[in-house]
């Protein structure tokens, strides 16, 4: 039996914000320009962001407050493909800016 590695995970995170969610590296440019993404991904990157005090869970600026929700509600390990897909996202959107 062959195991997905987080890599595969995470590409695959990746190509639904692209293709399910109708996210894009040019929306990313406009949209992310205040390091969102990256301020997103550290967040879900915490264990347990809701418990841990220095940790603001607000939703990033111009982001969707419902869907941040929803990421946050996530269990660790969906938590950390999403963020290894923002970083991904944050990544392309600096190559192509």
């Amino acid at each position: 039996m062959t195991k997905i590695i987080g890599a595969q995970l995470i590409v695959q995170e990746r190509q639904e914000q692209l293709e399910k969610h109708g996210r894009s590296v040019d929306r990313d440019i406009k949209e992310n320009d205040g390091f969102q993404l990256v301020h997103a991904a550290s967040i879900l990157c915490t264990p347990n962001p809701d418990h841990t005090p220095e940790v603001n869970t607000d939703a990033p600026y111009g982001w969707d407050e419902e869907l941040w929700e929803k990421m946050l509600n996530k269990d660790y390990k969906q938590r950390l493909i999403i963020a290894g897909a923002l970083i991904a996202a944050e990544i392309d959107r600096i190559e192509n800016d």
